[in-house]
């Protein structure tokens, strides 16, 4: 009886390490998260998610990285590509193993070698920059200001709007509105 009590007991370990095995298999060949390095030019810090790094800190995507205005910084992304950042240069960093995207809020990105062009959003304008290329801010900035041609169009679209309106509430062409009939009333 004391050598069934075994047998089972073995089978039930040899069972529950078996389910254990693949299980943790299964969650070992999930995707790998993609990283990058940071390199830090000259014994400065910059910011990471607001916490002060150095260089050979690792940087996983959505990261928020700022350069003080005496710093750049330099990030290696592997087969994605490297960018450089400027001296007082913030951005929110997004990337996988082939592609980069990069949102900047201030300063300016270069790309210094990517696989694919690397996207910068520079305050609601999206390049694409390939190796080489630089994307700054300010300039962005000085386009918006500069404007285009294209409000004279609605203010022309507007000015004849109101025209029209004006026109048709000040002509009197006899129109009598809700006047001259007869309205019967149930109720009375």
């Amino acid at each position: 009886m004391n050598s069934k009590l075994w047998i089972k007991k073995a089978l039930s370990t040899c069972s529950m390490v078996a389910i254990l095995a693949t299980y943790s298999m299964v969650a070992l060949a999930g995707d790998v998260k993609a990283a990058g390095e940071l390199i830090v030019n000259g014994n400065n810090v910059v910011t990471v998610n607001g916490e002060a790094a150095k260089s050979g800190r690792t940087i996983f995507t959505s990261s928020i990285i700022s350069t003080p205005a005496d710093t750049a910084a330099t990030l290696n992304l592997g087969k994605a590509g490297t960018i450089e950042l400027a001296a007082g240069t913030s951005v929110t960093l997004s990337f996988d193993a082939n592609s980069i995207n990069v949102d900047l809020n201030s300063g300016s990105v270069t790309n210094l070698r990517s696989a694919q062009a690397v996207n910068v959003n520079a305050r609601g304008t999206v390049k694409a920059i390939t190796a080489g290329e630089s994307v700054n801010a300010a300039a962005q900035d000085d386009d918006k200001k500069k404007g285009g041609t294209a409000w004279w169009i609605w203010a022309a679209v507007f000015g004849g709007a109101v025209a029209v309106m004006i026109f048709a509430a000040t002509r009197n062409d006899g129109a009598n509105l809700g006047g001259g009939t007869t309205v019967v009333s149930p109720n009375r």
